[in-house]
């Protein structure tokens, strides 16, 4: 008997007759069905695997910058449609990333990177595939940043005040020392001043002088100075200079000296009866360039000193009695010009609205 007993099989047992020749024969023909035998279980151990295999896919794919650069350690998730499954993996030295043995389907991929807005890819990977993914640019993510820059004082004044120079009642009549800011910057000196030289050689207040010394020679006042040209001429400058002296000293000169703001402060909300008394109040109240309310010493004083300069030149004036009168009346009109400024000069100012509406 002759045995041959191959591995991992059952021992088989062949009978073999006399003679070298088909001793011989008889020995080919196991080995050759053992060979077989081999070669049949070795495909049925590696079909398993094969199959298995091919169940599963690979997915792969480079993330760049928008130079083209390669984007090192960007984070890569893999996500499934209706599927539990995912992946993180984070991109190479190369820019490269892979996913391995990953279930077919439809799958999406996003790539965040610190820096870069947010990208995602989207396929179907198929059984088995090794997918490649086209190339994922990163674009340059949205930065907020809140730089907070503080300009000086007198800079703010500054832009603030070349929007008052444009302030004209009926785009006319200048309006130039009104603020409809809430919380406008204090001036300087040198603005207050600038202030009232724009309003003392204005076209407009030339005219206004113009006009009311036509109107005292029409009413025969001061008859001291006559008529005809020369008494016009008088009463011209007597009114010019009236208005002038009050334009600076109550305006520029005494408001530089005790730092208090000579624009009226629009207030434009409350009660009636509380914007009226802040009005009529506004001759002898007025804010600092402290930003605090105080009385208004610029105004009464500089009425006071108008009254005392102009009886120096005006007949009929009675010394004391005339200067305090006249300070009086300055001090009722600044009353009554508040009143128009809070409830109607307003409405007659172009832009002012505009001008509220887009403070900060």
């Amino acid at each position: 008997m002759l045995v041959l007993a191959p591995l991992g099989k059952s021992q088989t047992t062949v009978p073999l007759p006399t003679g070298d020749t088909t001793v011989k024969s008889i020995t080919d023909e196991v080995v050759s069905t053992y060979n077989s035998l081999q070669d049949t279980t070795s495909s049925e151990r590696s079909a398993e695997p094969t199959s298995n295999q091919q169940l599963a896919g690979n997915i792969s794919g480079t993330v760049l910058d928008r130079s083209g650069g390669v984007t090192v350690g960007a984070t890569v998730r893999l996500t499934y449609k209706g599927q539990p499954f995912s992946q993180t993996v984070t991109s190479g030295n190369n820019g490269q990333f892979s996913f391995s043995r990953v279930p077919a389907g439809a799958f999406q991929i996003t790539v965040t990177a610190p820096g870069f807005s947010t990208q995602s890819f989207s396929g179907d990977l198929r059984p088995g595939q090794a997918y490649l993914v086209p190339a994922i640019v990163l674009g340059v993510g949205t930065v907020q940043t809140n730089v907070q820059v503080t300009a000086s004082s007198p800079d703010v004044a500054e832009a603030q005040i070349k929007q008052q120079e444009k302030q004209r009642i009926f785009a006319v009549i200048p309006n130039f020392f009104v603020t409809y800011l809430r919380n406008p910057a204090p001036l300087t000196a040198r603005q207050k001043f600038r202030l009232a030289w724009k309003t003392a050689v204005d076209p407009v207040t030339f005219l206004g002088a113009g006009v009311y010394a036509g109107i005292e020679q029409a009413g025969g006042r001061y008859p001291e100075f006559g008529q005809g040209a020369a008494g016009y001429a008088k009463r011209y400058g007597t009114g010019y200079g009236d208005a002038v002296t009050g334009i600076f000293i109550g305006n520029a000169i005494l408001p530089s000296l005790l730092k208090q703001d000579p624009r009226y402060f629009y207030k434009g909300t409350g009660t009636f009866h509380s914007r009226l008394l802040y009005a009529l109040a506004s001759p002898v109240i007025c804010r600092g360039d402290n930003q605090r309310w105080q009385p208004n010493y610029s105004f009464v004083l500089g009425s006071v000193a108008v009254g005392g300069i102009a009886s120096l030149y005006l007949p009929s004036s009675n010394g004391a009695s005339f200067i305090f009168q006249n300070a009086l009346i300055r001090i009722g009109q600044g009353s009554l010009g508040g009143v128009l400024q809070e409830f109607i000069i307003p409405r007659l100012t172009p832009h002012v609205h505009h001008h509220r509406s887009g403070e900060q």
